[in-house]
């Protein structure tokens, strides 16, 4: 192993790349301040090796120029995507694209013309990156595109400790639907509402028997509203009986819904790589995803994919019919893929086998 001692250094400079600060221009504006939180760092330490796993790219070319670093990154999401140029291109409306603006003919055009320059500067600064590991195949397509280095990029999946989650018995499990995920946006809660709904309206056999339980954390105020929201949306559906909100639960709490669960529902759009989906596997419930991005390219290699609520609707019967010799083949074989492909150890010798050579050329070892 590389021996050396480990400083922390802490930085005062937080402020400039809070998302709040910035009403307008929010990703330039981030990106900026981001240059104000690299300066600050270069002025407590000089290194020889910078590596970003924040996504602050603008930040490559100041310790890069100024200080000759070795410069690496982990990237988990793109601060731009060609999705996101798709979004406004379309005028579709989304969480990053307000309707406002989506209906505005002269906006979308502006904040198009907006997206394409920062998009460009964006490839420009990531191209100072002399190691890029990405987080997923999505990521790795839209950096390889953005950044046009792929023979510096390779895919490396996020380590995720599941230890607690695999040792939770298969057997047993009750018609449990369960959703963790924050309450935020693109998190499309509305849509699993939609698909149970969609559920008892075909299948009332299940009205009695299958619930949904909603587990994620409510930061602010704002959250607060988005449950008060799907709450209203549980009721006129007629599903106030059938869905319970599990508001900032403790890791037991989630444990315990994880045990009971036999499925495991992701309704997010894009979802870079879905680690969330990873657990709901480790913990032996079947994955029920959107039909995109990580979970699609990366994660699901057994279960199930849908986009609407009739394809979620249609999936949930279709797990819910399977007899319990089928569904616990599926339990213990997505246990499995988790725990082998998704781990801490396979991380972490990924990890260094990236960095060494390239970061660390005259490393000594042990």
């Amino acid at each position: 192993m590389i021996k050396g001692e480990v400083k922390f250094v802490f930085l005062k400079s937080r402020d400039w790349i809070e998302d709040r600060e910035y009403p307008m221009l929010t990703l330039l504006g981030q990106s900026l301040g981001s240059l104000v939180l690299a300066w600050e760092a270069l002025c407590h330490c000089s290194p020889d090796v910078f590596f970003d796993s924040m996504g602050y790219a603008f930040s490559f070319p100041l310790f890069k120029l100024f200080r000759g670093c070795r410069v690496g990154c982990y990237v988990h999401y793109p601060t731009i995507s060609t999705d996101m140029l798709d979004v406004v291109r379309s005028r579709e409306a989304s969480f990053n694209n307000a309707s406002a603006i989506s209906r505005n003919p002269v906006f979308s055009l502006l904040k198009l013309a907006y997206y394409r320059v920062f998009a460009a500067v964006y490839g420009f600064v990531g191209s100072f990156a002399d190691v890029v590991l990405v987080n997923s195949s999505w990521t790795q397509g839209h950096i390889t595109s953005l950044w046009g280095l792929p023979r510096r990029t390779a895919r490396l999946y996020p380590p995720c400790d599941t230890e607690a989650l695999q040792i939770l018995p298969l057997e047993r499990r009750e018609s449990l639907i369960v959703s963790v995920a924050q309450f935020r946006p693109e998190k499309n809660h509305p849509l699993q509402l939609e698909a149970l709904s969609l559920l008892f309206r075909h299948h009332p056999e299940y009205r009695d028997r299958v619930r949904l339980v909603l587990v994620g954390s409510v930061r602010n105020s704002e959250d607060e509203g988005r449950v008060n929201t799907l709450r209203v949306q549980a009721q006129a559906l007629g599903l106030e009986d059938a869905v319970e909100f599990a508001i900032n639960a403790s890791f037991d709490e989630l444990r315990n819904y994880l045990a009971r669960g036999l499925i495991g529902i992701h309704t997010m759009r894009n979802e870079h790589f879905g680690i969330g989906v990873v657990e709901y596997m480790a913990a032996g419930l079947i994955p029920l995803a959107h039909n995109s991005a990580g979970p699609k390219m990366d994660i699901v290699t057994l279960g199930y994919l849908a986009q609407t609520a009739k394809e979620y609707a249609d999936s949930l019967a279709i797990i819910l019919q399977l007899d319990p010799t089928a569904r616990q083949s599926i339990q213990a074989q997505v246990r499995d893929i988790a725990s082998s492909r998704f781990s801490e150890q396979t991380f972490a010798s990924g990890f260094i086998h990236a960095i060494e050579g390239a970061l660390i050329p005259h490393a000594k070892q042990d």
